[in-house]
């Protein structure tokens, strides 16, 4: 899930690395693209037509369904917990923020107990790129449940 993306290419990226691991693809509006766009297509490859997307019109509209998607976990730059450290259950939501600001903060402050975040040896590094950090996530979940089957 990505809350107000900004960049149309790493939307793209995302909608890859959802079909690749079998994951439906949550966008929250505003997005700082049309979806209609030709570089969210080419950044999808002729496989964007194949992307589940949904679109919420807002994070209000979503958070009353979020848990009725599955656990969600949210990813920020800095966190207690690391997101190899979590037990995925069969039904989860990995949630993003925008590429400039992360997560608006009511929603860190809403879901402190369920922030994680993808290390960092260089302490001075704000963020991983958006698209790259969903794979990681993504590709964590997929490996816990292969190793569960």
């Amino acid at each position: 899930m990505l809350v107000a993306p900004e960049i149309h290419w790493n939307t793209g990226n995302v909608g890859r690395t959802c079909l690749a691991v079998d994951a439906d693809l949550h966008l929250v509006q505003p997005l700082g693209f049309s979806l209609s766009d030709k570089h969210l297509r080419r950044a999808g490859l002729d496989y964007w037509p194949r992307v589940r997307v949904n679109v919420w019109p807002r994070w209000g509209a979503l958070a009353a369904e979020l848990y009725g998607l599955g656990t969600p976990y949210f990813f920020v730059a800095r966190a207690p917990r690391s997101y190899d450290q979590v037990e995925y259950g069969d039904s989860t939501v990995l949630v993003f923020g925008r590429e400039s600001v992360g997560l608006p903060a009511e929603i860190r402050h809403a879901h402190a107990d369920s922030l994680v975040s993808i290390p960092m040896c260089d302490p001075d590094l704000r963020s991983l790129n958006l698209s790259t950090s969903v794979a990681i996530g993504a590709y964590e979940v997929r490996r816990q449940w292969a190793k569960r089957a």
